[in-house]
């Protein structure tokens, strides 16, 4: 069996270029006077030996990160996994690498843990997408500058990026509203968090305005999950009194709607037009298309790492919220009643 090659290490690249260690940190840095013959010996002797500088050992030094920390709730999701895209080609133009986390919607001390690591790691801040006050409170006693994306739990002493959700969802509902529809459900998984109760606001709203009342039947707790959707999709269109229309709040839960129509072996739009929050892939791929609300979570993360880099050089100022439009795009599986 070979024996594994050892790390080179500035030491090496020093002792081998005939140099001391601090001119070839200074040459490798770029930080301080280095004469260019010996700039450009140390360059091609650390690329000779495969140095790559310490990053965590300059940090510590330092006292100060180019890392940054990137929560998000589950990568499964394509909302998500854009979102942390987003982010991370924005903190690599910016100069920083990332540290990507999936909590999964893990349990509260799964994501005691992660800001735990977060806090040793001595990342320079943190973009996540909470799923309770404690994390983002965590990290703040611990003065980690946080951008909360997508929901906000802490919008008095943290920065945000956000959509704005109630007039997302107050557009796809007046869309079906306009095709003459009055029984609209809401398929929805949650409405404690603010995006979770903007689009319920904004499917209120929508609905007031036009002078139909909120049916409570019709407002439908669906669980997280494609499955869970699903199964309380074929419960509710199964029956006689189905509603004409559905919004489903999210993608997932879209998802799970769009599997119910077609196991009960009903015809979108004819029988129900479907409208979802969170444009996915699938939805332009599949015939006819969903209509669906889209907001950008790429540039959603994007925007939260400048948002972030600028809490960095302004640690003091008040806290912002970013708010992003969402866009309705009607595709066929909506149509009148």
């Amino acid at each position: 069996m070979s024996e594994v090659a050892r790390r080179a290490t500035l030491r090496d690249v020093a002792e081998t270029a005939g140099v001391s260690r601090s001119t070839a940190s200074r040459a490798l840095s770029g930080r301080g006077y280095v004469a260019e013959p010996v700039r450009k010996k140390v360059l091609r002797t650390a690329e000779k030996l495969g140095y790559v500088p310490d990053v965590m050992a300059r940090n510590l030094k330092q006292q100060v990160s180019r890392s940054i920390g990137i929560l998000v709730t589950d990568l499964r999701n394509q909302f998500y996994a854009d979102l942390a895209a987003g982010a991370s080609q924005q903190a690599r133009l910016s100069g920083y690498t990332t540290m990507l986390v999936d909590d999964g919607l893990s349990s509260a001390a799964d994501d005691a843990a992660i800001a735990e690591a977060f806090v040793a790691l001595r990342v320079g801040g943190v973009i996540l997408t909470p799923t309770s006050a404690a994390v983002p409170e965590y990290l703040a006693r611990h003065r980690v500058p946080i951008v909360e994306v997508d929901r906000q739990f802490t919008p008095d002493g943290s920065d945000g990026v956000v959509v704005d959700n109630a007039a997302g969802a107050r557009a796809a509902t007046e869309h079906l509203l306009e095709l003459g529809h009055r029984r609209i459900a809401l398929f929805i998984d949650e409405t404690d968090w603010t995006t979770g109760r903007g689009r319920y606001d904004g499917y209120v709203a929508a609905l007031g305005a036009a002078g139909v009342a909120v049916d409570p039947d019709l407002v439908v707790a669906t669980g997280w999950d494609v499955e869970g959707s699903r199964a309380r999709a074929v419960q509710m269109l199964g029956g006689r009194s189905r509603p004409t229309a559905v919004f489903a709040a999210n993608n997932v839960l879209a998802e799970g709607a769009w599997r119910a129509i077609a196991e009960l072996g009903l015809s979108v739009p004819g029988d129900i037009s479907l409208v979802a929050f969170d444009d996915a892939p699938w939805m332009s791929m599949v015939t006819p298309g969903v209509t669906a609300v889209a907001q950008d979570s790429v540039e959603m993360g994007a925007a939260a790492v400048r948002r972030l880099l600028a809490r960095l050089e302004d640690p003091v100022g008040a806290p912002q919220t970013t708010i992003l439009d969402a866009t309705l795009r009607t595709r066929g599986s909506t149509g009148p009643l």
